[in-house]
């Protein structure tokens, strides 16, 4: 693995997000997604509600932060989360609720995979915007 240099990690091109930022926003999403994880478990009918606009991460200023500091904080919340689900029983992965932006019912199980696919999405910037 090669050492990326700091102004590596907060290069803004063509003023999008920066990889430091990308990182940083996977931290700001994960109370959306406790939130969310806790509407399936309490059976709500509709999921909390994101902001489309990522007011969070474009206030945060994460190019000022320890990029060791945002990572650090995004692995104790995703365990946080994983460990939350372990407790879960199997038929809660199977209950559905109404996804607020795409109207579509979704399981549980669905719910983390959109998750993961979300991840997917920002790590690939990420690579995309370190790539020398």
């Amino acid at each position: 693995m090669r050492k990326v240099t700091g102004d590596v990690l907060v290069r803004k091109p063509h003023e999008k997000w920066s990889a430091q930022e990308h990182a940083g926003h996977l931290l700001d999403l994960e109370p959306l997604w406790m939130a969310r994880v806790d509407d399936f478990l309490t059976d709500r009918d509709t999921l909390a509600v994101a902001d489309l606009g990522n007011r969070k991460t474009h206030e945060a200023n994460h190019n000022t932060q320890e990029l060791a500091e945002i990572l650090a904080g995004f692995r104790t919340a995703r365990l946080r989360l994983v460990e939350h689900l372990g407790t879960f029983e199997p038929d809660v992965f199977a209950r559905t609720s109404l996804h607020p932006r795409l109207k579509q019912p979704m399981r549980l199980v669905d719910h983390l995979y959109f998750v993961a696919e979300h991840d997917d999405h920002h790590l690939a910037k990420i690579w995309e915007l370190i790539a020398f």
